[in-house]
């Protein structure tokens, strides 16, 4: 029974999304051939609804899905895309979502279905089973769908999402800006070159003993290896109450092994794994974030180095022997306070990324509750 919400002349209904959307199963328009890497001037993207989205390109002139607008649905993740272009797919695990009539505004469902919460932990298709039958606040007026009640929304909606997505980009300019710093200040000016050990102290992981491990917060944080890495510091998942090798806070943590070369900086007293090389710059010689960003920088080189059968991994030797170059300390200084400060502005957006999801999410649930 559909549930109707009184709003300035506007009925809210509850409707099934079966009932507003067709779908059509994708196998007549897979890909048959490469895919191409890049994009030629006769060819047309191939899609996933997951992450990755555009997988590539392909120049096949039949098969092309010619419909859009359209929803692609991921059968088994929900992921969901909104597509307005010709494409291929790659695969059938998915259907193409397209409405039922000219009174539903596609892009309107798109958003909403974002606001539906379920579990979807169970490796199956979803579509059919759980997703179609599941309810969505539509907008009537005079008994049917109200298009342009829809089109208001969708245009708050994705004002909405837009600020979420200047917020991403802000990010990734000043990610891309410390990088050319870095390489403007260092790079190619006839600094001595000295050996990793020279400049920092360095410790070799060891793992404690695999009865003392943790996940309630006893004792001291242990970290394995690159598995707990984030984009800055590393996320503390097991403590261990007998600990072995300890980084101090304010290194860097160096993956050695599977894979080799990533690193991570470190804010905690910490036990430290086989998977792991602590760098402790010396402050007297060299700056945190000079040699942090300077192996970030070598870190394909620092893997090449890496052998192995099973996986690769370098050895205490190798990293104590990896040459830097050494500016003036007053010149890493000055770099560090550019990171710094640029830093503080990163943790801005990222506040306000927050608040712009937050914002965004609310309007979605006032959507979903024909409150917007």
């Amino acid at each position: 029974m559909k549930q109707q919400i009184q709003t300035n002349k506007i009925e809210w209904e509850e409707v099934e999304i079966g009932e507003l959307l067709d779908y059509e199963q994708p196998g007549k328009y897979i890909v048959e051939g490469e895919i191409l890497k890049e994009k030629t001037k006769n060819s047309i993207p191939v899609l996933t609804a997951n992450k990755s989205f555009i997988l590539g390109y392909t120049e096949e002139k039949e098969g092309i899905y010619n419909k859009s607008p359209v929803i692609l649905f991921d059968d088994f993740t929900t992921d969901t895309k909104f597509v307005d272009f010709k494409f291929k797919v790659k695969s059938s695990a998915m259907k193409l979502l397209r409405p039922k009539s000219k009174d539903i505004n596609l892009k309107f469902v798109f958003l909403m279905m974002k606001g539906i919460q379920l579990n979807f932990s169970t490796h199956k298709r979803y579509y059919l089973s759980v997703y179609q039958i599941r309810k969505i606040l539509i907008p009537f007026k005079n008994g049917k769908p109200d298009l342009k009640e829809q089109e208001r929304m969708v245009k708050i909606l994705e004002e909405s999402e837009k600020l979420t997505q200047r917020g991403k980009k802000a990010g990734e300019l000043l990610d891309e800006f410390l990088k050319s710093v870095f390489y403007e200040m260092f790079y190619n000016k006839g600094f001595k070159i000295k050996k990793l050990e020279e400049t920092s102290k360095i410790i070799m992981g060891q793992s404690p003993p695999g009865n003392s491990y943790n996940e309630k917060g006893n004792g001291t944080p242990f970290f394995q290896g690159k598995a707990e890495f984030t984009n800055k510091y590393p996320i503390i998942k097991k403590w261990t109450d007998k600990p072995t090798k300890l980084a101090e806070p304010n290194s860097i943590l160096m993956s050695v092994r599977a894979p080799v070369g990533d690193v991570n900086l470190c804010n905690v007293k910490c036990c430290i794994g086989r998977g792991l090389a602590s760098i402790k710059p010396i402050k007297e010689i060299t700056n945190l974030y000079f040699i942090y960003f300077l192996l970030q920088n070598i870190k394909n080189k620092i893997a090449y180095l890496g052998s192995g059968s099973t996986f690769k991994a370098i050895n205490s030797n190798q990293v104590r022997s990896l040459k830097i170059p050494l500016p003036p300390l007053t010149l890493q200084q000055k770099f560090a306070r550019i990171v710094e400060q640029t830093e503080k502005m990163k943790d801005q957006i990222n506040k306000t990324k927050q608040n712009s999801k937050e914002l965004f999410n609310s309007l979605v649930s006032k959507a979903f509750k024909g409150k917007l």
